[in-house]
């Protein structure tokens, strides 16, 4: 299952969110065709791009009796939350732009 965004999705969040937005290296025109290459391996492979169509393909993939490759295009530039920056603590993650407000209590920002 890949959440496909066509960036090295991470590497572009963490530049974005963490580095000044000072992108380097986080996209490529030569991406690889990711059912081709499934199916180069023996496997079954789909792409959605439209979400309307995706709730078919995941019970197209989960039917299917052997490997498969669901490509799932996402939005560029959406980000993938919550992220741990590096070496800081969990209840130092960042949970995005939705309002984070007494999200996380005393209590459950505490490793038990």
């Amino acid at each position: 299952f890949i959440l496909n965004n066509e960036r090295l999705g991470m590497v572009r969040q963490w530049q974005q969110l963490l580095h000044g937005e000072r992108y380097s290296h986080s996209w490529s025109e030569s991406l690889p065709d990711f059912v081709k290459l499934a199916e180069a391996f023996g496997c079954k492979g789909r792409v959605v791009s439209d979400p309307a169509e995706l709730d078919d393909a995941i019970q197209e993939m989960m039917d299917y009796d052997g490997p498969f490759i669901l490509d799932v295009l996402v939005e560029k530039h959406e980000n993938c939350f919550p992220m741990i920056p590096s070496g800081e603590p969990h209840n130092n993650m960042l949970l995005g732009e939705v309002e984070a407000t007494d999200a996380i209590k005393g209590k459950g920002a505490t490793l038990v």
